[in-house]
């Protein structure tokens, strides 16, 4: 009997790669044997397979079984190839023709009724059937929406395991078609606008520039000021994303299971806000079969941290690599995978364990070595990977009251659109998609410095003693300063609003 060998895809991180499916029936004791490093959940598809055919009304060749899946270097996890592996069995007893295996994809997994199950990660490997010029991909009927944001590809959805087979036989046609998602509405909706925030003018404007050059941000204020409500408001004010991050992002998202076929391509940037009792493998990502965490999941929007100190150090720890590099690397004994990481960090805290430090409203009753220890939780090495660190207020009676009409989101976005385009422009011949993530070369070239500026921050180093990466913070935060005001120069002004923002420095962690 001749073999037979279909195509299927594996994932590795966000991409998927092709996995050939070989599958031979020859004479011999009666047995099967799975080879090509599958890992439990594969091997058990055997299970799932058998009954699967027999359920659907199909004779099951009782002889020796020989499973392949290639590369066999590569371990081979999830249940996607219950289908491949039926079908594939099916064409070895020679009840199926081989003629159009080679022009689909196949992938899904079987219930032993032979019906079949959606699966993750569809996205990605709808992305993989294109590159590799299939004609298309047959998959589960619940996964056609997702696999339909790729255009140019011949999507064809099954309900059960003899719709596939009666199609490779010329008896019927696979669904193709499913209501479309609605259209994606153009910029995220959040419960509140910028307008609707009372006072804080101060850290409206650091979340201006944070937004405009995707700057890491840390709040400091009592409870109650509007720390957690100002983060809130900071996805209405970043431009839209385009179409190579949603697409990123939504594989991201395909991945673990997360899109709705209402969703469609995610072109919203994320908002995510864990709770502090998080585990640094939910954050940054891992476990026994490796899966992204939350800063993956915030990939070109927003990872918000609220009561930053009550995070475990060793979890915020865990945040340095991924600021630095924009990326997660999880190594495991068979295998290493890759995530990206790119987002915007906003955090709040409060300044001590009652939380009442600096308050005119209020008294602190926390001994100094209470409040040097909760500081203390937010190490300086984190703590010089964020930008902009600003104190906010309590709000006056006399704001609370106001009945002025504030800026609204809108209005802010607009300026921040230009600054993000000026960016675009500067950094087009590299791989910098922000004044944030400047390197040495870049800081430069984009971040000379105006008669009076050098000066002013020379006497800012000396006199809080800045790290050398608080001193290139400070320049970029310049930089996008000067974006924000049209100027190609950064001015002393420029600069020392920058420096105002790193006043934190010689209140915090020293």
């Amino acid at each position: 009997m001749p073999i037979a060998t279909l195509l299927s895809a594996g994932l590795l991180g966000i991409d998927a790669y092709p996995i050939h499916v070989e599958v031979d029936i020859s004479r011999g004791m009666p047995g099967w044997s799975t080879v090509g490093l599958a890992e439990s959940a594969v091997k058990e598809s055997k299970e799932r397979v058998i009954s699967a055919i027999y359920n659907s009304g199909y004779e099951f060749p009782f002889r020796r079984i020989t499973l392949n899946l290639a590369p066999a270097d590569v371990k081979k996890t999830g249940t996607a190839y219950d289908l491949p592996i039926a079908v594939g069995l099916l064409a070895a007893g020679e009840l199926i023709p081989h003629q159009l295996f080679k022009e689909y994809l196949l992938l899904g997994e079987l219930s032993l009724d032979g019906h079949l199950r959606p699966i993750r990660g569809i996205l990605s490997i709808a992305l993989l059937a294109k590159q590799l010029g299939m004609k298309g991909v047959i998959l589960p009927l619940e996964n056609i929406w997702e696999a339909k944001l790729v255009e140019g590809l011949e999507i064809l959805g099954a309900k059960d395991l003899p719709q596939v087979v009666e199609f490779f036989l010329g008896k019927n046609l696979l669904a193709t078609n499913q209501s479309s998602p609605p259209p994606p509405k153009k910029y995220a909706e959040a419960p509140l606008d910028f307008s609707e925030v009372k006072g804080q003018p101060f850290a409206k404007r650091a979340l201006e520039v944070a937004a405009a050059g995707f700057h890491n941000l840390l709040m400091v204020g009592p409870p109650g000021t509007g720390k957690s409500m100002l983060a809130s408001c900071l996805p209405t004010i970043l431009p839209q994303m385009t179409f190579e991050e949603s697409l990123t992002t939504t594989k991201i998202y395909s991945l673990l299971g997360l899109l709705k076929a209402v969703d469609g391509l995610i072109v919203e940037r994320p908002f995510r806000s864990p709770h502090h009792t998080i585990s640094d493998a939910g954050l940054i990502g891992g476990g026994t079969y490796p899966r992204p965490g939350e800063v993956s999941l915030a990939h070109n929007g927003i990872l918000f941290l609220d009561e930053l100190t009550e995070f475990k150090k060793n979890v915020l720890e865990s945040l340095r690599q991924p600021l630095e590099t924009q990326i997660v690397t999880i190594a495991r004994a068979m295998q290493s995978l890759t995530y990206p990481a790119r987002f915007l960090l906003a955090s709040a805290m409060n300044p001590c364990p009652c939380g009442q430090l600096g308050n005119p409203q209020a008294t602190c009753l926390c001994p100094a070595t209470a409040i040097q220890r909760y500081q203390a939780k937010i190490s300086g090495p984190l703590l010089d990977r964020i930008d902009l660190q600003i104190e906010v207020p309590p709000v006056s009676y006399a704001e609370l009251s106001a009945d002025t009409q504030a800026e609204t989101s809108e209005k802010i976005r607009e300026r921040v659109q230009v600054a993000w385009e000026r960016q675009v422009h500067r950094f087009q011949q590299t791989s910098i998609f922000s004044n944030s993530q400047m390197r040495p070369r870049e800081i430069r070239s984009y971040c000379q410095l105006e008669s009076g500026a050098e000066t002013l921050l020379e006497l800012a180093i000396k006199k809080w003693g800045l790290s050398a990466r608080a001193y290139s913070r400070i320049l970029k935060v310049a930089r996008t300063i000067a974006d924000l005001g049209n100027s190609e120069g950064i001015q002393a002004v420029h600069l020392s609003e920058a420096i105002g923002y790193r006043s934190l420095d010689k209140k915090l962690i020293r």
